[in-house]
């Protein structure tokens, strides 16, 4: 990867509630996967890696991943969750693992886990000190100096600092009811004094797994861990900076009946020295009849069986291009891969960004944000979306890095009015006044309700 090369990803909502429908018995009880059963049976005899399809979904019959088989995941250009669906019984006495990765030698961040966030790597104490902010709504930030590690990256909590001048720790963000559903953030990487260290990589955050049966999902025995979901550790530098611990990911698990014992994990992890935790992901079981009885770190939200997968026809933002050059139609958005987009040499600030909406106010601004591999981010603000509702564009000039691969991320936020005739929206009781909606990985789009009390509502 040479200098000037630059990189472009969607970018991703910061999530902070749910719309919760509150469904009846009948709903509850005639629940539906939405499997095809184009997949068949999944039985594996022994460790298997499967590589996840471009929509993330896989279509089974059934499920049986028996004792001491683990289930892992290739992530896909769009780096989206794990989403497997059955039409009969899901037993899993194995272990189904969508972990972050720890950080590697030399400042090498972790890779997160499918539909998770990669750590940010350590300063390479060349070029700078300056440690990079780990990917993601929770992204932990970089240590500054030898000595100071990075923050931990944030979920269901905030996550915690590095010592002394240490990375500031990610926020919390996302839905208890993960609809959406995302996985954890990546942690902030150590931060060097040039000429005389180098920094830690910081960890992954955990990936994000949804499974789902029309009949029943068994949960393992209370010596077995049935899903794994947790963030990857920071590794060390050689003067006291370690990498952050990235956060713990998502798991989300939907059928008639749930049953069993076993141990589900979206912990944080750990960081190297001086360095911050990653903080817990987010578990939730959803059921109408729950007899689960093992335990789950954190501690799993509950609720009746919900639809799984957001409703069509929402708003929509994308990137379409960054200093002229078409964005590719599935960016990878990672720091460990090739570029999505080169800008030739001799480009200077500020690069301009066009942006594509739909659904969204003619006249909203966009918010784009240029997370570097090392030092702090930068913002922009578009012009007013123009054209139509259904197709609108707006344009922003920004200025990055321009000596080092950078991370876009385009959100846009916008009052909510009722047409005329329709009332004013409600969601959980409250008053829904703006929406926001934010660019992802894959060219998907998150939106989020905000209420006049200020609460985040994430729309199924």
């Amino acid at each position: 990867m040479t200098r000037s090369s630059r990189r472009f990803v969607g970018g991703l909502l910061v999530a902070a509630g749910f719309l919760l429908l509150a469904p009846s018995g009948a709903v509850a009880q005639t629940f539906n996967s939405g499997s095809t059963g184009a997949d068949g049976p999944f039985s594996p005899a022994s460790n298997t890696t499967l590589a996840l399809p471009p929509s993330g979904v896989f279509n089974f019959t059934t499920i049986n991943i028996p004792t001491g088989v683990i289930v892992t995941f290739t992530r896909n250009a769009a780096n989206t969750p794990a989403v497997l669906l059955a039409t009969g019984a899901v037993t899993i006495n194995g272990t189904i693992d969508v972990s972050g990765g720890a950080g590697g030698p030399f400042g090498r961040p972790g890779a997160g886990g499918p539909g998770g966030f990669d750590g940010g790597s350590g300063a390479d104490g060349i070029t700078t000190g300056l440690g990079g902010v780990g990917l993601g709504p929770g992204g932990g930030g970089g240590g500054s100096t030898a000595g100071s590690g990075g923050g931990g990256g944030g979920f269901g909590t905030a996550g915690t600092s590095g010592s002394g001048s240490g990375g500031v720790p990610g926020t919390a963000y996302g839905s208890p009811a993960l609809r959406p559903i995302l996985g954890g953030s990546g942690a902030g990487g150590g931060g060097s004094t040039v000429n005389s260290s180098f920094g830690g990589g910081g960890g992954g955050g955990g990936g994000a797994i949804l499974v789902a049966s029309s009949t029943s999902i068994a949960l393992g025995t209370s010596i077995t861990v049935p899903i794994r979901a947790t963030g990857g550790s920071g590794s060390n530098g050689n003067a006291n900076n370690g990498g952050g611990g990235g956060s713990g990911g998502a798991i989300r698990v939907i059928a008639p009946t749930i049953t069993g014992a076993g141990q589900l994990r979206a912990e944080g992890g750990s960081g190297g020295v001086f360095a911050g935790a990653g903080a817990n992901g987010r578990i939730r079981l959803e059921a109408s009849t729950l007899s689960y009885t093992g335990s789950s770190t954190p501690i799993a939200s509950q609720a009746f069986p919900q639809p799984v997968f957001p409703a069509a026809g929402q708003p929509s933002l994308t990137i379409a291009s960054v200093g002229g050059i078409a964005a590719p139609a599935t960016p990878g958005g990672s720091f460990l891969a090739a570029p999505d987009i080169l800008l030739p040499t001799g480009t200077t600030n500020p690069v301009a960004v066009a942006l594509i909406a739909s659904n969204i106010p003619l006249g909203t601004v966009i918010q784009v944000t240029a997370t570097p591999q090392s030092g702090t981010r930068a913002t922009a603000n578009s012009s007013g979306l123009t054209g139509s509702l259904a197709s609108s564009t707006a344009t922003a000039s920004i200025n990055i890095s321009l000596t080092q691969t950078n991370v876009l991320t385009a959100t846009a936020t916008f009052p909510l009015v009722a047409s005329a005739g329709n009332g004013p929206i409600y969601a959980e009781g409250e008053e829904v006044t703006h929406v926001r909606v934010a660019a992802v990985l894959g060219g998907t789009s998150r939106v989020t309700y905000l209420t006049r009390s200020g609460r985040e509502l994430a729309l199924p």
